[in-house]
């Protein structure tokens, strides 16, 4: 599978959204990300729009619940023809698999289906104070990882650091995607564990997921193609 950039719309409206991507030329259709606030806000029919646009979408809702209740979810999701879309790899195995069980239409066909190991916002005293989570984040990160493929996941989400070791303990074809992407001469923001485009594809992400550098910046459209120049 080709490296993409999927820009993270992190916006609270259709509007805001439309008038973000029409800024890019009528023949660019960047892979896009959806997440909670945008979906919150204007439901389904966002992703249906986007898609009707020709872009490819990245539902980032981050399941966790009983295996019955994430099936059922995912059963729903699937129906809007999505490109990607999540859970949360601290859902057990048995959540995963109800995830792609409920995923996987009649046909057999399904969007790309991943698992998010640890928030690139936790840190590793967050995790062992907070969460009670004894490991190491980076041994935490590939158990999470290795879940994630014994329930027959396509990838996860972790932070660019930790991709090369997810390709090195779930093999090659197993997609890392991640956030946590600045440039090197731009904030962190809220973000702990980061890197650069560049970094993240010497490492081993297959997606990198860039929000604020690009939708905060003030030509979106060159930054976009910055990051796809240092990362592709």
């Amino acid at each position: 599978m080709n490296r993409d950039v999927i820009i993270a719309c992190d916006f609270s409206s259709r509007e805001a959204t439309l008038e973000f991507l029409d800024r890019f030329p009528a023949g660019r259709k960047p892979f896009v990300k959806i997440g909670m606030e945008l979906f919150y806000a204007e439901g389904p029919a966002i992703v249906r729009d986007l898609k009707a646009r020709g872009h490819k979408v990245f539902l980032d809702l981050k399941l966790h619940d009983i295996p019955n209740t994430v099936k059922k979810a995912m059963k729903v999701l699937s129906n809007l023809d999505v490109d990607m879309v999540n859970v949360h790899a601290a859902g057990t195995v048995a959540m995963m698999r109800a995830a792609l069980e409920g995923l996987t239409r009649p046909d057999g066909t399904r969007p790309l289906l991943i698992a998010v190991t640890q928030l690139t916002s936790t840190s590793e005293e967050a995790m062992q104070k907070e969460l009670l989570i004894g490991a190491g984040i980076n041994d935490t990160i590939v158990k999470y990882a290795s879940n994630a493929r014994e329930a027959g996941l396509d990838g996860v989400v972790c932070s660019p650091l930790e991709a090369g070791m997810v390709k090195q303990a779930c093999g090659a074809g197993f997609l890392t995607i991640t956030p946590g992407i600045r440039f090197a001469d731009a904030a962190a923001d809220d973000q702990v564990r980061i890197t650069t485009p560049a970094r993240a594809r010497e490492i081993g992400s297959d997606f990198i997921v860039v929000g604020r550098p690009i939708t905060a910046a003030a030509d979106p459209v060159a930054a976009y193609e910055r990051c796809l120049k240092e990362f592709v």
